[in-house]
């Protein structure tokens, strides 16, 4: 286990460095923050001072370097925008975007079992018919134009939900959180939906087809004969044996709600890490950008370690060395 974590590990730091070379390399074509940075009155003189004071006329190299080591601290520079430290930047914005994700999640989890489960045991039930054809909806609409059918929905005609924004929010801790909160609970409702919606779809339609595939195996017709009940048949024997396959889509969906947020957030205007990275875009706030897309990365690759350990908890074929150890 040690071994397998260890391995893991070191390819998860690969995969950071590398993303962030890309990401960094590809932030030099963007543009030229000091155009946005300086007025039309600045001179030459202006513009090198403040390119020095950026280390903009350092090497790639150098830069990226710099880069590097000032993230591993937690300092990802100065906005070009706001002139504050990125941290604390991101410090404010990411408790709105993991509570939409996290809420998201929940709701694509539970949801897309659940029903995945239903339609596969009553497959042939016009409730299962039902089900799976609003789910192509799920899967075939883009984000951001079911967030404003659902704005118009529910905000517009019927003005049950806010369209916009996080509502009231309460800090608690240094965190400020729009649980507590009424407006912030009703905020978080339409925002949700529209990004767990894909997801949820998705996860429901694996645990569908992997409950049918399970249902038809020969263990499955064997606890049935021995008279065992349809609760223990289906959820204590089919749905533990659908769990690898499961764990792999939820885990990396799970990884897509957190990096797709950008979409719902700008719809919404919520006020996330998603909607400053597009602001940042705007400005070529070039730390701001760098510094999303690796706090992206990290996430990806934390769930994906997590996703390999469950596969190592859950399934003994992926215990690596374990045969050979046995012999």
């Amino acid at each position: 286990m040690i071994a397998f974590t260890i391995q893991r590990l070191f390819q998860s730091v690969v995969v950071l460095l590398i993303v962030g070379l890309v990401a960094f390399s590809m932030f030099q074509f963007v543009g030229d923050p000091i155009d946005n940075m300086l007025g039309q009155e600045r001179t030459d003189a202006d513009i090198e001072r403040l390119r020095t004071q950026l280390g903009l006329d350092q090497p790639f190299v150098v830069q990226y370097m710099r880069f590097l080591e000032n993230a591993v601290q937690g300092n990802f520079g100065i906005s070009y925008r706001q002139g504050r430290p990125v941290s604390d930047i991101l410090a404010e914005r990411a408790p709105a975007t993991l509570e939409l994700a996290a809420v998201s999640g929940l709701f694509a989890i539970v949801l897309g079992i659940s029903l995945g489960v239903l339609t596969a045991i009553r497959r042939s039930g016009w409730v299962a018919s039902v089900i799976m054809t609003v789910s192509l909806v799920g899967v075939s609409l883009p984000t951001f134009l079911i967030g404003i059918l659902l704005i118009y929905l529910f905000s517009v005609e019927l003005n049950w939900l806010p369209s916009f924004g996080r509502g009231d929010v309460v800090n608690v801790g240094g965190w400020r959180t729009s649980f507590l909160t009424e407006s912030g609970l009703k905020a978080l409702i339409l925002p949700s939906i529209t990004l767990g919606l894909y997801q949820m779809t998705l996860i429901m339609r694996l645990v569908r087809s992997e409950m049918l595939e399970v249902l038809r195996q020969d263990y499955i017709r064997f606890a049935r004969a021995r008279g065992l009940p349809n609760r223990a048949v289906n959820f204590q024997h089919a749905l533990i044996n659908t769990l690898v396959p499961v764990i792999t889509i939820t885990g990396l969906q799970l990884g897509s709600i957190i990096a797709f947020a950008i979409i719902t957030e700008t719809v919404f205007q919520w006020p996330g890490v998603g909607l400053l990275f597009v602001n940042a875009i705007q400005f070529v706030d070039i730390p701001v950008m760098a510094a999303y897309l690796m706090l992206i990365s990290v996430m990806f690759v934390l769930i994906n370690l997590i996703v390999d350990l469950l596969y190592f908890a859950i399934d003994p074929r992926l215990r690596v060395g374990r045969p050979a150890a046995a012999k």
